[in-house]
């Protein structure tokens, strides 16, 4: 997304500043008051500096000032993550996305996935176009947050071992289950076990050891101890027969030791 940016006058100028100095760039309709005083002006003024490319309107109310270091053609770039956390708060890029950050997958999605415990009434939204699309998760599932700068600018994403349980809960927004697979081969150096195997206590849903599992036993994946800590995750196994691509057709073998039907093509057979 890349913008032209035109000259400015000194009031505006001034009220560009301000904006730059109150909470990173972002500031609502009700702060540009402040500053211009009637409502009914500062309406049309925030119309213009949009129209002239200094302002980036993020949602209704809410604006982002373009940087100041954009460059002597006054072109600027900002990116999908960085933009997401001011669109619903609290939030963290996550699944697909937070895979594709932190270089899980080279597959890059064209919507950025945002997970937040707030509720929105619209799931996907496009803004300055970008594609935005927002999941809700309960309270108690949304943890395991980093806080990382793009681009000068902090974002918060979901750490490497909570997007992978995010993507073994929630396969269909990450990619699918091969997606998945790859992020282990791939992330598998670079996972905290011990903090992965602490994250799966506290989100508490045993499809997700199921697939995990499943998985990191299919392919081999060198994780510390890995004997043991799969006889860990067994141990929190729910019952019933879970799919390891949700959405999937119920068909394909069944994986007793992991409960679970691989309906999903080119995976081998896990050791007895």
């Amino acid at each position: 997304m890349t913008q032209n940016i035109t000259e400015l006058g000194p009031r505006e100028a001034e009220f560009l500043s301000r904006m730059a100095a109150f909470e990173r760039g972002v500031f609502t309709s009700a702060k540009a008051a402040e500053f211009w005083g009637s409502p009914n002006y500062t309406k049309a003024v925030l119309h213009e500096l949009v129209k002239k490319g200094w302002v980036a309107r993020l949602v209704r109310g809410t604006y982002l000032v373009i940087p100041l270091e954009a460059g002597p053609a006054r072109l600027w770039s900002e990116t999908a993550a960085v933009v997401a956390q001011h669109l619903v708060r609290p939030s963290a890029v996550a699944y697909w996305s937070a895979l594709h950050y932190w270089n899980l997958t080279e597959q890059a999605p064209r919507t950025t996935f945002v997970q937040t415990p707030t509720r929105r009434s619209r799931r996907e939204v496009d803004v300055l176009g970008m594609r935005f699309r927002f999941v809700t998760v309960a309270e108690s599932r949304f943890f395991g947050l980093a806080t990382r700068a793009v681009g000068g600018r902090p974002v918060v994403v979901t750490d490497r071992e909570k997007t992978l349980i995010d993507a073994a809960d929630r396969p269909e927004l990450s990619g699918g289950v091969v997606q998945l697979a790859e992020a282990l081969r791939q992330g598998a150096r670079d996972v905290d076990w011990a903090r992965l195997d602490a994250h799966l206590a506290r989100f508490g849903v045993g499809t997700v050891y199921k697939r995990l599992g499943f998985l990191v036993e299919a392919l081999r994946i060198p994780a510390p101890g890995v004997e043991a800590r799969l006889d860990a995750w067994r141990s929190h196994l729910t019952a019933g027969i879970s799919l390891l691509e949700p959405g999937g057709v119920a068909e394909g073998r069944v994986v007793t030791r992991w409960r679970i039907r691989v309906n999903v093509r080119g995976f081998e057979e896990p050791g007895a």
